[in-house]
């Protein structure tokens, strides 16, 4: 899958080196998967996915041999045995989740050792930057080892977090807030998570910072699509219940059957996690018993020229999330080519269609309201067009790659001074 968080930090990483600045990025769990071109080690994975499982669920397996992990770790192997994914899925997590989160005294200690060991024959460190908060249980060990500020980026893990089945989710809480203190510094990639995030895990004021999310905008053309049958609704995100799409056929429904748009089109594009396919499957049974199947088309996972390509197809774009998003990576790729956005008026995504002005806020997330607000820009081509331009304008002045840089240089600027 192409993750958003990923996608985020290897643009990051590229940016700073570009700036000039010598940085590692490490791969974590499985081999990292970019649309742009990696900047990670592609050598090794650490903390492999496959070796983090056989520790949770095999003692015998924490004390094989050092070269059995070291071979279950390397990028090919980890592809060949999971088709280079593995399950996310909270709901079967849980212990491994606080496992993990228990750092030196949980059952992937030895996963701490190799990272450290590897650390050890780099280059001194100015800065370590630990991705999520459910790395969290690195800080104390990063921060004897390397002797430096440990910064932690905030971007979407409350999610991850609430989905836990309890008792995992209220101790997995307990273990990161416990190990707040060991972190020099948090950056959250929206207003709205800086917020929602000091009061989730406890975070002292001084400690947070915002780094806007910004992507590379050079080969984001801007479309020159102009309005013409048909209408074309779409939706870029993975295809998981907390992203929407369900209320995007829903608000496509209300339009084509009381709100008399002519026959449209409404498509998707985005990684489908295996056990989301059945979800997908109703989505496309319920327009089809409604008589709208053959204008509903999913494209799959898309990569960079094709990503660039769906836009420019688009209309519009709706990623109607019941989740509110700290992130919205696809809102700013949409918008950078051009095409307007609605969205539901709650996470990151007020402060980024006010900053930029590409888009429409509707009332919530519900298929009525998502509804109202597409009707009133099919009904209205003129005011669509503007929102395309004041959003491609908008992004290039808020959300680039070299924004998002500047803005994490100055915060770890900020926790190396103390």
């Amino acid at each position: 899958m192409y993750c958003g968080s990923c996608l985020r930090d290897n643009a990051l990483a590229a940016r700073l080196l570009k700036l000039g600045h010598d940085v590692t990025l490490l791969p974590f769990y499985t081999p990292t998967l970019t649309d742009e071109e990696n900047v990670s080690r592609p050598q090794q994975v650490f903390f492999g996915g496959i070796s983090v499982f056989l520790e949770q669920h095999s003692s015998a397996f924490r004390h094989a041999p050092r070269f059995l992990s070291r071979m279950l770790d390397a990028p090919a192997v980890i592809k060949a045995f999971t088709s280079g994914s593995i399950s996310v899925d909270p709901r079967e997590l849980g212990a491994l989740t606080v496992s993990t989160l228990r750092g030196e005294a949980g059952h992937q200690a030895r996963e701490i050792d190799k990272l450290l060991e590897f650390l050890r024959d780099e280059p001194a460190f100015d800065i370590a930057n630990i991705p999520y908060t459910l790395l969290i249980g690195l800080a104390a060990p990063l921060k004897r080892a390397l002797g430096c500020p440990i910064v932690v980026t905030l971007q979407g893990e409350d999610l991850f977090l609430d989905a836990l089945p309890e008792p995992y989710r209220a101790e997995a809480l307990a273990l990161v807030r416990a190990q707040v203190p060991n972190v020099d510094l948090f950056i959250a990639v929206s207003d709205y998570y800086a917020g929602f995030m000091q009061d989730y895990l406890a975070i002292p004021a001084h400690k947070m910072r915002v780094a806007k999310l910004g992507v590379n905008v050079a080969d984001l053309t801007i479309t020159n699509k102009t309005r013409a049958e048909p209408f074309t609704i779409g939706f870029f995100a993975r295809i998981a219940p907390e992203k929407g799409l369900h209320n995007l056929a829903e608000a496509y429904r209300i339009l084509r059957t009381k709100k008399g748009l002519p026959p449209s089109r409404l498509i998707a594009a985005g990684y489908l996690p295996p056990e989301h396919r059945p979800y997908l499957e109703g989505i496309g049974a319920g327009l089809a018993a409604a008589g709208l199947g053959d204008e509903f088309v999913y494209r799959g996972t898309v990569e960079r020229a094709k990503k660039v390509a769906f836009f420019h197809d688009l209309d519009v774009l709706s990623v109607p999330s019941g989740y509110h998003e700290p992130k919205g990576l696809y809102l700013l790729e949409a918008m950078a080519c051009g095409v307007p956005v609605v969205q539901p008026n709650h996470g990151a995504f007020p402060e980024m269609i006010t900053r930029t002005g590409g888009g429409v806020l509707a009332a919530s997330e519900s298929g009525a309201d998502v509804a109202n607000a597409l009707y009133d820009l099919w009904r209205d081509a003129a005011r669509a067009a503007e929102l395309g331009r004041h959003g491609a304008a908008g992004v290039r002045a808020h959300y680039t790659a070299d924004h998002m840089a500047h803005a994490v240089l100055e915060a770890y600027r900020s926790a190396i001074s103390g």
